[in-house]
């Protein structure tokens, strides 16, 4: 019986799915914060490409 090893994926999908997820978490805070939909969905933009860069430049293999 052979070893189970999942399969290989690239950083920059890692980086993806962290921002994409964090993201999410930050707009549907402010909304439940009670801020408007235009400025939550700014400031989640904002900090989905910010988590995208941090991410990609400092991930585990940089």
């Amino acid at each position: 019986m052979g070893h189970f090893h999942p399969p290989s994926i690239a950083p920059g999908v890692i980086a993806l799915i962290w921002a994409v997820a964090l993201g999410a978490f930050i707009y549907f805070g402010l909304v439940a914060i009670g801020t408007s939909g235009a400025f939550a969905i700014v400031v989640a933009m904002v900090s989905f490409a910010g988590i995208w860069l941090f991410v990609t430049t400092r991930g585990a293999g940089a």
